[in-house]
């Protein structure tokens, strides 16, 4: 057995292998210290620890086909949420309304969800089923926080805000995943990798251009701006953990409340927290959801 050749294969398999442990040379000088320490039969088992460190904690990270179906819930949930609020035509949405916003708006979800569909069947995967989805928040009682939802239009303009702020903050936190699936995707399917980053990329360019909309609609600036305690700045004590962590203003390890201007000025928390989204793990956003507007069984 050549365990040198064994690293060669590995190397040609995931070319990042050395960068998920530390360098080349220190993988090596830990194989061949351990060729002196122990006897030949041990030899595959101290391979195996070496390597354990690099793929331990890849079943942690979401799958290609996973980071797709996350995507496309997030998708039925808005696209359920337009149809039915475009479905009660002016006794809901004023026309005005509905021609400037929401009728493209209910068109860019409803082609969202026909996207990834097909991105995750062409990928030889299962489309997530549509969820069963209350609309109220009141996991399928119809009774819930937002039970007029769908009579209200200022009720159905806060749901509508909430939902698109959340989804921006949820595909930004997608990024680190696509990334870290970037060798297993092109194993898959050449190209895959950047389709599926082009594609995540676009979707949240969009929400976030819906998201400015309605907050614009109701009469608040198109960005969060938060206090330096609450992140929630809808005034809808409800839908505060959609914004936990916006009020957030380190930025790199730099705290960008204390970045001056030209003229010496201080940079204010407002404009510190509405300079940055901050992202929301899969984690988060369904335990926002879940037992809410998505139901749990």
């Amino acid at each position: 057995m050549n365990l040198f050749n064994i690293i060669e294969e590995i190397e040609n398999v995931d070319p990042e292998v050395y960068g998920r442990i530390s360098e080349r040379r220190d993988v090596i000088k830990n194989i061949t210290s351990f060729g002196s320490k122990v006897a030949l039969a041990a030899l595959p088992f101290a391979v195996g620890t070496i390597f354990k460190k690099a793929y331990a904690d890849t079943s942690a990270t979401p799958s290609v086909i996973d980071i797709l179906n996350y995507a496309l819930t997030l998708e039925y949930l808005e696209s359920t949420f337009y149809n039915a609020g475009q479905a009660k035509g002016t006794a809901l949405i004023p026309a005005a309304a509905a021609t400037n916003y929401f009728n493209q708006v209910t068109a860019d979800e409803k082609n969202h969800v026909t996207f990834l569909k097909g991105v995750i069947t062409s990928l030889g995967g299962t489309p997530a089923s549509i969820p069963e989805i209350d609309l109220t928040a009141g996991n399928g009682s119809g009774n819930g926080p937002f039970k007029d939802v769908l009579t209200n239009y200022s009720t159905f303009l806060a749901v509508a805000q909430a939902f698109e702020d959340t989804g921006v903050r949820a595909y930004k936190g997608q990024a680190a995943n696509i990334l870290a699936n970037k060798s297993a995707a092109e194993g898959i399917k050449p190209g895959l990798y950047q389709t599926v980053l082009t594609a995540a990329l676009s979707i949240h360019a969009v929400e976030a251009r819906h998201a400015s909309a309605i907050r614009s609609i109701r009469g608040q600036t198109p960005w969060i701006t938060s206090t330096s305690s609450l992140g929630n700045d809808t005034g809808i004590s409800l839908v505060n953990a959609n914004y936990d962590g916006e009020q957030n203003v380190v930025q790199g390890g730099v705290d960008v409340t204390t970045l001056k201007s030209a003229t010496g000025n201080t940079t204010s928390v407002a404009v510190a927290t509405a300079a940055f989204d901050e992202a929301l793990s899969p984690d988060q956003v369904l335990a926002i959801l879940q037992g809410t507007f998505l139901v749990k069984k």
